[in-house]
């Protein structure tokens, strides 16, 4: 039976517009050539580039105007808070390294070789509480992850472990003169920046519960059973203010491409081919 062909996205909907992920890629060891995309969505284009190092991801934020109205702004301001991420989370088990910045929207990392985790994985012993250990070197930088409630930004690498790859819109509220460092945010009263952060790192315990409690109860204990049914006031607020934005958003995707969920949550299978 013939698989009908995945509709394109209009060009508003995408970061680059009408254009793709360039074809060859620079660095400072050769040239990488493009061997596969991995998402192509409103705010970032991302895709797979082999080369004489091995392979490394290029991530490119929005530059598309939308409506008229200018995106690039956007996209460096993104960009810039994700590569100071990396470099506050630099030598942290389960954060690949980044290699540095391209033209003022993108980014290189080290790719990591696994898959999103996906609905009702069974993964190996002792995933989660590796994972519990790399939220905890976080929270001791003074970071949260913030966006943990997708189960695919969690990554199940090759040999089992957890990574997580996708720093865009951690919240970062550190001690002292670092602040600033990052964006506008950090001109918050620093009462109301540490009060986030905590609230922003219980999110995380909670997602992280809630999760183990899907993919592996059997290692859960009848209290952290209890507690990964316990989202708090800051969870439910979340979920209040934002659910409706992602059903809209869904059903704006399905009328206009034929799919209403990100690609990395269903697997392989929703991916460009290689070379694509």
């Amino acid at each position: 039976m013939s698989i009908a062909k995945k509709r394109r996205e209009p060009a508003w909907l995408r970061a680059l517009g009408d254009r793709d992920l360039p074809a060859h890629l620079r660095l400072a060891d050769g040239v990488y050539r493009h061997a596969r995309t991995f998402k192509h969505d409103f705010f970032a284009a991302t895709g797979l580039y082999e080369g004489r190092g091995g392979r490394v991801i290029l991530k490119v934020g929005r530059v598309q105007p939308l409506f008229g109205l200018p995106m690039r702004w956007l996209g460096k301001l993104l960009t810039h808070r994700e590569l100071m991420m990396f470099q506050i989370l630099e030598g942290v088990e389960g954060i690949p390294r980044c290699l540095g910045p391209y033209d003022a929207t993108g980014l290189v990392r080290v790719y990591v070789e696994g898959h999103p985790l996906q609905k009702n994985e069974q993964v190996e012993d002792g995933f989660f509480e590796r994972l519990e250990a790399l939220l905890d070197e976080l929270h001791d930088r003074c970071v949260a992850y913030v966006d943990l409630e997708k189960r695919e930004n969690i990554l199940v690498g090759q040999d089992g472990r957890p990574w997580l790859i996708d720093m865009q819109i951690c919240w970062w509220w550190p001690n002292g003169q670092a602040r600033g460092r990052i964006g506008p945010e950090h001109r918050l009263p620093d009462a109301l920046g540490r009060r986030l952060l905590k609230r922003f790192q219980f999110a995380d315990r909670y997602h992280l519960l809630k999760h183990h409690r899907r993919h592996r109860p059997d290692e859960l204990s009848s209290e952290q059973m209890a507690a990964s049914y316990q989202r708090g006031f800051f969870v439910n607020a979340h979920r209040v203010l934002f659910r409706p934005v992602t059903l809209i958003r869904r059903g704006i995707l399905k009328c206009l491409t034929g799919r209403s969920r990100s690609p990395k949550q269903d697997g392989a299978e929703f991916l460009d081919p290689p070379g694509g």
